[in-house]
């Protein structure tokens, strides 16, 4: 009697069109799993889904706006009924509304905090049902080095520290379950994000790069697939030991 090849895990990437979040799921279906690109427009993650079938993986594009919960359940319904049960999230979606504290309006600071915490929250507890079913998990959030504040970004900076007491209250809780929970904390990440940043106060992206890498100890900026092999190895078996951890992946110190 042969030995049957167990299914590969199926993992949720949320903000997987493009910048880190595509270069995660990337990576992950390279390692090995099914991935589902989740996006606010589906059609926005069709690129990535199709850099991924094109290397010989599976994945699906889902559109849902992470911060409406009939959404996110419709969403990983969907999932787990074409991909199979995800066992693996990431919850990268996110949005920028800088602005300096007295500049900031009631919008700025709520979207940003949807997106950011409320859509991880959201994602987690829609998708942890799967992972105790199946005694395994691993939550990776994003979160990054704004967490300990940073010019113009209340909003943000306060969303990404939040996401770190999400983080290790989700390893305290579900341990026992076999679920892991950690997160991720960028530093300087050539992104979209990052180019909109450089416009917001007027300076050339290039120019922005060159100047932030010039306070960086391994003197360059990160680039998208700087995070993709970080949470590779904390959404891996071999990780099952690292739980409630906060990982700064910035090219150096922070303080």
């Amino acid at each position: 009697m042969t030995e049957q090849t167990p299914a590969p895990r199926v993992a949720i990437v949320t903000g997987a069109a493009r910048g880190i979040g595509a270069a995660t799921a990337v990576r992950l279906a390279a390692d090995g799993l099914a991935v589902a690109v989740v996006d606010l427009d589906e059609s926005a993650g069709k690129d990535t889904v199709e850099r991924i079938t094109a290397a010989g993986g599976r994945a699906l594009a889902v559109g849902a706006d992470v911060s409406d919960a009939e959404q996110v359940q419709a969403a990983v319904d969907r999932v787990a009924a074409e991909l199979g049960a995800p066992t693996v999230l990431v919850n990268n979606a996110g949005v920028l509304r800088d602005n300096l504290l007295f500049k900031m309006s009631e919008s700025d600071w709520d979207t940003v905090m949807s997106v950011h915490l409320k859509g991880a929250f959201l994602m987690t507890r829609a998708v942890q049902k799967h992972m105790v079913d199946a005694g395994f998990g691993r939550v990776v959030n994003l979160s990054s080095s704004s967490a300990q504040g940073n010019r113009g970004q209340a909003n943000y900076s306060a969303a990404k520290a939040g996401l770190q007491g999400f983080t290790k209250t989700l390893a305290i809780e579900l341990g026992k379950f076999g679920v892991t929970a950690n997160a991720v904390a960028p530093g300087f990440i050539a992104t979209d994000m990052t180019a909109a940043t450089a416009a917001r106060v007027g300076m050339d992206f290039e120019e922005f790069k060159k100047a932030a890498a010039t306070q960086i100890p391994v003197a360059r900026v990160g680039v998208p697939e700087d995070i993709a092999h970080t949470i590779s190895f904390l959404v891996s078996e071999g990780a099952g030991f690292v739980s409630g951890q906060v990982v700064y992946v910035a090219g150096g110190p922070l303080d």
